[in-house]
């Protein structure tokens, strides 16, 4: 599992092109909060599924996973508020059907008033 790093958006703005990098094979981790976003890009000629793990249970049930579907050369975001925080790590668990090269992700941090 690989730590994202997050990109603090100023208000200036940020080119992020050059900000994304591949998703690992058995998952990333990232920061939550107010104005998180995770982007991911998907080149592959596939869709594939990127899930964020929803940590806790409301009770005594397990709250469902938030699996995102990204059709082939589509992109997304999905905002990664503080419910998706993992009390053990402080930080999101991302998961992924595959990770080919083509399937890359950036997370951004937006300013938030």
């Amino acid at each position: 599992m690989a730590a994202l790093a997050t990109n603090v958006v100023p208000l200036t703005g940020l080119r992020i092109d050059d900000k994304f990098v591949s998703a690992t094979a058995g998952g990333d981790d990232c920061a939550t909060g107010a104005g998180v976003a995770l982007l991911i890009k998907n080149g592959d000629a596939s869709s594939h599924t990127v899930t964020l793990v929803t940590p806790g249970t409301v009770n005594g049930l397990a709250i469902a996973d938030r699996p995102v579907v990204v059709a082939a050369g589509q992109e997304a975001a999905v905002l990664v508020d503080d419910e998706y925080r993992d009390p053990s790590t402080g930080r999101a668990s991302i998961t992924y059907d595959a990770a080919p090269a083509t399937l890359t992700v950036c997370v951004i941090r937006l300013p938030v008033s």
